[in-house]
This record gives structure tokens, C-alpha cells and sequence, in this order.
């Protein structure tokens, strides 16, 4: 298992490196020049030469590439072209707001997607589980922005239940904190919700059709404690690579719902970044983003032991 552990957090690495070469070749191939975002069209060639210089910008795109993973190995993403603030800081005071709205829109999908996937599964071919395959169909049917709009129209407009945009910290004021982040967290669960709750089903399913469960309630075992003690733990190994993955999309979809709410986290940053060519900023967060999605990931597949004792790390 420690071997296992080892070898999947070093092939962490040669992703991690190829992602950093790969963000800072398409941010190249972008159309716009950042110098003249910065000086404006108007700026005199030499004006605009100068600052070509001054920010690296005229040197052969690999020697831009290995200056930059020169200084990330040393911990330093670089400065804003900008602002001229540090790359670091800018994402460190943006993070938590993103993580936040991730967070509670992961605890509302699996809050809704577990449990509707177990109840699909045990009432098998019955208008329960039609009825739940029918909101899955929906639910990934729907993208997240045109939800988030829908959402923003009935509990804003109409309703005045929530707030439209903006961001207030739950630690600055907790119930304002809690409103700002519902309409936002609800469009980004919703999708993950119908995915995890298919798996869920799906997984389910399979495992109630084994021999040893089929065994267990032959011999007048509780249903209830075949489900939560052994079917589901069994039934929740791929559901948890599903899991897995979507913590990526989640953190992906906040690009566009932050944008829609009007919310200053990491995906506001990014797309700010882009429209600017601010090439460190737009390089530093999809790499810190990245190393939280293939981090996750790396710690989905050591957890996959504790849910399937099946599976074997010698080899």
C-alpha cells in the first residue's frame, strides 16, 4: 500500500509538467499582444519594444517556458503583467472563495445523489425509480449557466429570496455568506447530482445481485443492515471515481458560474486573466487548479483499498 502510494504521488509529476507546458503554449497561440493591452493601441513602437523587453516577452517562447519552470520550482509563479502583483498571492486570495462554493455544491450533490441512487437501486423497475432515471435525464440535460440564470430569475427577481450577485464571506456575515452561496453552489450541484446518483444506482444494482447478498437475505438477515453494511460499501468504489472526477468539472464550472454571479474567486481571475493576456495569472491558476484535481485523484485511487478489498497494489 506505502509502495502503491509512493509510486502513484511520483506519477503526479510528468502530468503535472506536461499540463505547465502544454497551459503555456496555448496561452501563447492567443491571439492579442498583452503590451498593447497594457499601452494601448495608440503606443509608439518603441514604447511598445521596450515593454516587449521589460516583461521577457521578446525572447524564443522555450526560453520564456524554461525562465517560468525556473522559478516555479522555486516556489515562484511570477507577477501579475498587469497589476505586477504576485501571481501566488492573487490565487491564495481567491482560493478559499472558489473552494467555498465547490464545497457546499459537492456536499449538496452527494447529499442528494447518494441517497436517491440506494432508493433507485432498492425499488428496482417501480415509478420511484422511473421517476428518479427521469430527473437524472433532466438534470444532465440542463447546462449550468442557463440553471444559474433560471435560478437567478425565480429566487431573485421574482421571489427576492436571494441575493443576485455579489459575494459576502461566511466569516464576515454568516447568514449573508450563506445566501450568496446557495443560487451559485445549487447550479453547480445539480449536473454532478444526476451523475453521481446514475453511478449510484448503477453500482447498487450490481452489487444486490451478488451471491453473498442474495445469501444474506435468504437467511432472514435485515435488509437495512445489508444495504448500509455491506452492499454499499461495496457498491461505492466506482461510485467515488466518479466522484473523483467530477470534483474537476465542479472546479471547471466554476469558471463560468462565478463569472454569471458575479463572484471574485479563481474562475473570475481566469477569465479576467484571458481577456487581458495576463499570461502568469492564466498559467499559475489552471496549474494550481490542476494540482488539486490530479492530487484528488491520486487520493480517490489509494482510497479505492478501503472500499474494494479486492483491489491488489503489489503489482
Amino acid at each position: 500500500m506505502l509502495k502503491y502510494t509512493i509510486r502513484r504521488l511520483l506519477t503526479i509529476i510528468p502530468v503535472l509538467w506536461l499540463v505547465s507546458a502544454m497551459v503555456f503554449v496555448l496561452i501563447h497561440l492567443v491571439p492579442g499582444d498583452p503590451v498593447l493591452v497594457i499601452l494601448g493601441a495608440a503606443a509608439k513602437p518603441e514604447q511598445v519594444e521596450m515593454m516587449r523587453q521589460r516583461l521577457g516577452l521578446d525572447q524564443p517562447i522555450i526560453i520564456q517556458y524554461w525562465d517560468w519552470m525556473i522559478a516555479l520550482l522555486q516556489g515562484d509563479l511570477g507577477a501579475s503583467i498587469l497589476s505586477d502583483e504576485p501571481v501566488t498571492r492573487l490565487i491564495l486570495e481567491r482560493m478559499p472563495i472558489t473552494i467555498s462554493v465547490a464545497a457546499v455544491a459537492l456536499f449538496l450533490s452527494l447529499a442528494i445523489s447518494l441517497p436517491a441512487g440506494i432508493i433507485a437501486a432498492l425499488r428496482h423497475n417501480t415509478y420511484t425509480d422511473y421517476f428518479f432515471m427521469i430527473l437524472v435525464i433532466l438534470a444532465m440535460s440542463i447546462p449550468s449557466f442557463w440553471l444559474a440564470l433560471l435560478l437567478m430569475m425565480l429566487f431573485s427577481f421574482q421571489l427576492n429570496l436571494l441575493p443576485v450577485m455579489g459575494w459576502i464571506s461566511i466569516f464576515d456575515n454568516f447568514w449573508s455568506g450563506i445566501q450568496y452561496l446557495i443560487l451559485p453552489s445549487v447550479s453547480l450541484a445539480f449536473i454532478m447530482a444526476a451523475i453521481v446518483s446514475r453511478m449510484t444506482r448503477s453500482s447498487m444494482l450490481e452489487v444486490l445481485r451478488e451471491d453473498y447478498i442474495v445469501t444474506a437475505l435468504a437467511k432472514g438477515t435485515p435488509k437495512r443492515f445489508i444495504v448500509f453494511k455491506h452492499a454499499l460499501k461495496n457498491a461505492f468504489a466506482p461510485v467515488m471515481t466518479i466522484i473523483g472526477f467530477q470534483i474537476g468539472f465542479l472546479l471547471g464550472g466554476t469558471v463560468v458560474i462565478e463569472d454569471v454571479y458575479s463572484i471574485p474567486g479563481v474562475g473570475r481571475l481566469i477569465l479576467g486573466a484571458i481577456a487581458n493576456r495576463d499570461y502568469p495569472v492564466v498559467q499559475g491558476c489552471i496549474l494550481m487548479v490542476t494540482s488539486i484535481v490530479v492530487f484528488v485523484n491520486a487520493a480517490v485511487d489509494v482510497a479505492y483499498a478501503y472500499f474494494d478489498p479486492r483491489v491488489s497494489f503489489d503489482k
